[in-house]
């Protein structure tokens, strides 16, 4: 009976607690339903008010030796608090030397307009008056520290900085195009400056970093901003674009674009092996009339065109691929004008009467539209489907989907669509009714001059946060093999052809060889094709024995010369051997006798007989004559005297200047006709032009003096 009331006992406990509890819990409920929640509205309210964003600082864009190319720096407003008490007692008596400084530099309003601006804010107790019109410089906020009143400070001075990052390119115009813009505002519905074009656009996620977290409070009423999470700044792009290459091709481009008149232009130079873009330009006419980077038209929508001329190349790799011809078959061209199903294909030069019989080789070199149609028609007339079929295994009909948005898309027309004409075939053999960009076109040359591997272009080689590597990018292949190695090579000694016999032929130069092919296009206006309008272009590679760069240029509706040959080579020749005298020259020498080798008497320069005699009088030093009447000599010496030795001077070649000094040098070789360009100080230790060697007048010679 007692163990039966225990129990009872212990379980009536166990109950009133678990009630007791119950009813702490009920009671608690009721009472948060009936809270007040002004207050907690109120922080709330201020949290979310108050709480700000800090601006990260953009990553840099940099060049391939890690240039800056584009990078951001820091703007400034400033503000003052008229309210504060340090300003209070000092108004009267420097306000008035404030408004005389604040219009002295900005001379946006004269002084008694910023009296009365200052005068007005102050009597009304603003806390933050706008005092710099406009974004100011480091420099210039330096100087606005030290103005009246402004000049005691943060506290005492009522002084308030604003920064605000600007994104500027140090180098101009160089490549502003490719680098990219920003968009300031709302861009997919993000605010603030965003990466819109160009590299700036592609890398946005790196670049952009990510904002830091604070929140603004009021101090003995004063608002201030504390950061609770700093920010993580953007990281580093480093690009593959090298800033003297780039500077020489615009140089070359703007120069032929500002002769020719022409719509637009746009040059890319590519590493052969790598696929890295060591320099793109692209220059469009503004309405201004002068020539800026206002459109990418190396890749871009715009800049998609029918190649014309260009595109030869692809079409008689597919027919000698497939065995159907070869270099040495001939073709019967006749006066240069073809009537095929009732149109009519000219050949650039018909007016000359043409060319006749041509074997398939020198169809290549004369750039004979009437014989690569008729190549063309003649092995696929009655199966066009593996022409086309066999440009589409090149890759040629897909974008490159490289880093940059807005690449063009090529076009081919494919035989049995709606659009596939009975002419298409021969229209499309040498560069019509397809459309592709200069990159696009690039791509496939430089594929043939790294020896079938098609390489995907790219502008980037890194990215790095705060100079540890990130990511790395590589050598892309897009297609091991293009074609066979037979092939390739018959495709190498056509585009040589061109240059030393054929269209290309003034590109020519004694120091390298260059392969390549002309281009040009007549331009469709409005459904027809316009007379005067042509696209003209010149692409290839060099050094073409061992090819390092690949290029194209590409020039749109030139005035007056429009050929390919007299537009675009020029500009390619340019580049070309400024180039190869900036990157191959100096270690691939075009004569094994401009070696390293120390010259047999390196204290005493080569030169002028009668000015070495004098001063080998004045230094009471024993030499023999020169065994004749030559005006310059070359200097020997053994263990008793020196000896002068006859130095010929070859006319209308080349001299011998190794061993001479600077201005004797340069004496010999501008007055023979060559264009000299020095490196290094001391006397001529190699030349670029073989000594003895035949030269045009006005070709450049690189000499460097060690």
């Amino acid at each position: 009976m007692e163990i039966r009331k225990s129990i009872i006992s212990r379980i009536a406990i166990i109950y009133f607690v678990m009630f007791l509890m119950g009813s702490v819990v009920i009671f608690k409920m009721i009472s948060i339903q009936n809270i007040n929640t002004e207050r907690l509205e109120e922080i709330s309210e201020n949290l979310s008010n108050n709480t700000v964003l800090t601006e990260a600082n953009r990553g840099n864009i940099c060049a391939d030796d890690g240039s800056i190319l584009a990078t951001s720096v820091p703007g400034y407003f400033v503000r003052i608090d008229l309210a504060a008490p340090g300003v209070q007692q000092v108004y009267d008596k420097e306000s008035d030397s404030l408004a005389y400084y604040l219009s002295a530099m900005f001379k946006d309003a004269t002084k008694a307009q910023y009296k009365r601006r200052l005068d007005a804010a102050y009597n009304s107790k603003n806390r933050g008056l706008l005092i710099t019109p406009r974004k100011i410089d480091y420099n210039e906020l330096q100087e606005i520290k030290k103005f009246p009143i402004l000049r005691r400070g943060q506290n005492r001075g009522g002084r308030i900085i604003e920064t605000e990052n600007k994104r500027i390119q140090p180098l101009g115009s160089l490549a502003s195009r490719t680098i990219g813009t920003l968009n300031k505002g709302v861009y997919g519905g993000v605010h603030g400056n965003i990466g819109y074009t160009g590299i700036e656009g592609a890398f946005e996620p790196y670049l952009k970093g990510e904002p830091g977290v604070g929140y603004k409070q009021n101090l003995s009423g004063r608002w201030v901003t504390r950061t609770e999470i700093e920010p993580q700044d953007g990281m580093d792009i480093i690009t593959t674009l090298n800033i003297k290459i780039q500077d020489i091709v615009e140089n070359a481009l703007l120069s032929q674009l500002e002769k020719s008149r022409a719509d637009w232009g746009t040059a890319i130079l590519m590493e052969v092996k790598t696929g890295k873009i060591k320099a793109i330009c692209n220059l469009g006419m503004t309405s201004e009339g002068k020539y800026a980077e206002i459109y990418n038209y190396a890749l871009g929508h715009a800049g998609c065109y029918e190649p014309g001329s260009t595109f030869k190349l692809m079409s008689l790799m597919v027919a000698l691929e497939q065995g159907l011809v070869d270099t040495s078959n001939v073709f019967d061209t006749g006066n240069g004008i073809w009537e095929y199903k009732g149109r009519t294909i000219y050949d650039s030069d018909y007016r000359y009467g043409g060319h006749g019989k041509m074997t398939v080789k020198q169809i290549f070199e004369k750039s004979s539209n009437v014989g690569v149609a008729k190549i063309i028609t003649h092995c696929y007339e009655s199966r066009p489907k593996d022409y086309v079929d066999r440009l589409y295994s090149f890759g040629l009909n897909k974008p490159l989907s490289i880093e940059l948005k807005g690449e063009g898309i090529p076009y081919f027309k494919y035989p049995g669509e709606t659009n596939w004409w009975g002419t298409s075939l021969a229209w499309m053999s040498y560069g019509y009714e397809i459309k592709m960009t200069p990159l696009q076109i690039l791509t496939f040359y430089n594929a043939v001059a790294n020896n079938g591997k098609m390489i995907k272009p790219r502008l980037v080689d890194e990215i790095r946060n705060g100079g540890l590597l990130v990511k790395s990018y590589r050598t892309q292949v897009l297609n091991p093999l293009i074609v066979s190695k037979e092939t390739l090579g018959k495709a190498k000694k056509l585009l040589e052809g061109v240059c030393e016999r054929g269209t290309g032929r003034s590109l020519s130069n004694p120091l390298f060889k260059i392969a390549g092919k002309t281009g040009t296009a007549q331009i469709a206006a409005n459904g027809e094709y316009a007379s005067g309008l042509y696209l003209a272009s010149f692409v290839g590679y060099f050094p073409a024995d061992d090819p390092v760069y690949s290029l194209i240029v590409t020039i749109n509706r030139p005035k007056g010369l429009y050929y390919g040959a007299s537009v675009a080579g020029p500009v390619f020749k340019e580049i070309a051997e400024k180039v190869y005298a900036l990157k191959i020259g100096t270690t691939r020498l075009a004569d094994s006798g401009n070696t390293d080798q120390e010259p047999e008497f390196p204290e005493i320069k080569d030169g002028n007989i009668h000015k070495i005699n004098r001063v080998l009088d004045e230094l009471n030093i024993g030499n023999m004559p020169a065994v004749s009447n030559s005006e310059y000599v070359k200097i020997k010496c053994n263990d008793e005297e020196i000896i002068l030795e006859e130095k010929e001077i070859p006319v209308n070649k080349v001299p011998d200047v190794r061993g001479m000094g600077a201005s004797q040098a340069v004496f010999l070789l501008e007055n023979n006709g060559l264009k000299v360009k020095i490196n290094g100080i001391g006397k001529v230790r190699k030349q670029s032009l073989v000594p003895g060697s035949t030269f045009r007048t006005g070709q450049i010679i690189y000499i460097t003096l060690i």
